[in-house]
């Protein structure tokens, strides 16, 4: 690792190379699907497997509460009304 005096306060566009046009254009017309935790989250989801895991059981309850919700609104319905 370079020491702080040896390193430059500022670059020339020379100084850094020749660049490549579209060099890392396919990889990002694949998509990502990069999140970044804040800290407290990270320190409770130490990898992705822990993060995909909760996020499953979240769908899992979410889909659960909403098909009860469905259930229960078409019950309502269907019952007769007094009059």
């Amino acid at each position: 690792m370079k020491k702080a005096e040896e390193i430059r306060a500022e670059y020339r566009r020379e100084d850094l190379g020749k660049g490549v046009r579209g060099k890392h254009y396919a990889e990002f017309k694949k998509g990502s699907n990069l999140v970044l935790l804040t800290p407290e989250l990270a320190k409770i989801f130490p990898n992705n497997e822990a993060v995909n895991s909760a996020l499953t059981s979240l769908v899992g309850v979410a889909r659960s509460v909403t098909s009860l919700t469905r259930r229960s609104t078409r019950t309502r319905t269907k019952t007769a009304r007094p009059g």
